[in-house]
């Protein structure tokens, strides 16, 4: 029996709290050619599905909270269960395919039978069909939903952009790491010390984090992007080019995730100000999930994951200085301890009784939430094209929660050489997401282009005079 954490089991209590929320997380590939058969996808799916522990195991919880769920093992497991088949109505486009996806993800998962589900979507435009892999985010991250996706395809996995993240490249992070002291008793005395300075420093860099994140929720904005939600959803999804990413990323020194969100700011702004409403400092306080999953955690499920809260400058109109000022904000949410603040924080409620800790959340999460206003998760996927029953995988859309009061949420996924924005929002209080999708891509061809003007006007000055 394999128990969950505090954060896993959090992501229970906060779907109980409110009962318009569904905290299932999604991944949609679209596949080229002809459908195989239904027989024949259960058949073959059924075998890849038992690599994966929590698809055959359920929650047995407690009464009373007295103890944490666990997964146990279902003796009464049946993948068609889990199986479902579905067609689009004509003409089987994205518009088709989007509403498709709101649908099946505004439904919850039954807590009676493992808690995963597989929609083989039919009637795609362009002779092709998608597969909508929908888990509980108590059984995975964005990261351990790729990789349970990779362990469904005909390689079984592979290479993915995941094994380049910081956590991935250093596995123990300074709150977590536990002294050595080594083999030399003489030895002992310096390393203590240098072991206790660490300690100390790293606590105090923690503390700085949490004293910071509380100080900004202390200060919630007023907009539309924040309040009740009903139980109807909407999807919608932006494209661009994984290279064009890279290319305004290399110009402008910044990295590929400074430049999404970027493009993710733009198009908020713009929102705000179709909906009539002035955008200000404060007003998009955003929640951006940060791995601290190691390389020797990459196959494994659950959730391993601190938060940083960096406001998107949405009041800034110049689409150069949004992304500087997005790069400078979100270096100063990783250097002020935000990341090992949330960290420690889940370390400390991950140690704390659970009937204690589950009560706390759902407390913490009935209580009315506008410091938030964005989710923007970024997602690494496979680097290389996968295969599914002998098809090609053309895409992959990801498909994120809403909750605690934010009416969107967004997650990026890189696959091969895409780069997708999946967008999910409540039906009655966001339903321009598709113009949100749209800005996201215009923002990115904007950035694109002016990188590619910088680049021409560098040439220009390094260019030799002619003699």
């Amino acid at each position: 029996m394999k128990r969950l954490s505090a954060l896993d089991a959090g992501f229970l209590e906060v779907e109980d709290s409110d009962p318009h929320v569904s905290l299932a997380i999604a991944a949609v590939p679209i596949v080229a050619g002809p459908v195989p058969s239904y027989q024949d996808l259960v058949a073959g799916l059924a075998e890849r599905v038992r690599t994966i522990p929590q698809c055959t195991q359920k929650l047995r919880t407690h009464p009373l909270d007295l103890g944490r769920p666990e997964w146990v093992n279902d003796p009464h497991f049946d993948i068609t269960h889990h199986m479902h088949r579905v067609a689009l109505p004509d003409p089987g486009d994205d518009a088709e395919l989007f509403e498709m996806i709101a649908t099946i993800m505004q439904h919850r998962l039954d807590r009676e039978r493992p808690l995963w589900e597989c929609w083989i979507i039919e009637r795609l435009s362009g002779n092709r069909w998608a597969v909508l892999m929908k888990v509980h985010h108590c059984i995975a991250d964005g990261i351990a939903t790729t990789q349970m996706l990779g362990k469904l395809s005909d390689e079984g996995g592979g290479e993915t952009f995941a094994d380049h993240i910081r956590a991935a490249k250093k596995p123990d992070g300074p709150v977590l790491r536990r002294p050595t002291l080594g083999w030399n008793p003489l030895a002992w005395p310096s390393k203590v010390w240098r072991n206790g300075i660490a300690a100390a420093t790293a606590a105090e860099h923690a503390a700085l984090g949490v004293a910071e994140l509380t100080a900004e929720l202390l200060s919630p904005p007023d907009s539309s992007l924040t309040g009740a939600v009903t139980t109807m959803r909407r999807y919608s999804a932006a494209r661009v080019k994984l290279a064009d990413l890279k290319r305004v990323a290399r110009v402008f020194d910044v990295s590929l995730n400074d430049v999404a969100l970027a493009a993710i700011t733009d198009s908020y702004r713009n929102l705000l100000l179709r909906r009539g409403e002035q955008p200000h400092r404060d007003t998009a306080r955003t929640l951006v999930p940060v791995s601290i999953r190691s390389m020797k955690e990459m196959q494994q499920t659950g959730n391993r994951v601190a938060a940083m809260l960096p406001l998107l400058p949405v009041d800034e109109a110049d689409p150069v200085k949004q992304l500087e000022l997005v790069h400078s904000r979100l270096m100063h949410s990783k250097n002020s301890g935000q990341r090992e603040g949330t960290t420690a924080l889940l370390t400390a409620v991950d140690s704390m009784p659970f009937t204690l800790s589950a009560w706390m959340i759902r407390l913490l999460s009935r209580l009315p939430q506008r410091a938030v206003s964005v989710l923007a998760t970024n997602v690494p996927g496979s680097s290389r094209r996968q295969r599914l029953m002998g098809r090609e995988v053309l895409e992959i859309l990801p498909v994120p929660p809403i909750v605690l009061g934010l009416r969107t949420g967004i997650a990026m996924l890189s696959y091969a050489d895409d780069f997708v924005f999946g967008i999910t929002a409540d039906h009655d209080t966001a339903p321009d997401v598709d113009q949100l999708a749209t800005g996201i891509e215009e923002a990115g061809a904007r950035l694109v282009a002016i990188s590619r003007t910088r680049q021409r006007q560098s040439k220009r000055k390094v260019a030799p005079k002619p003699a």
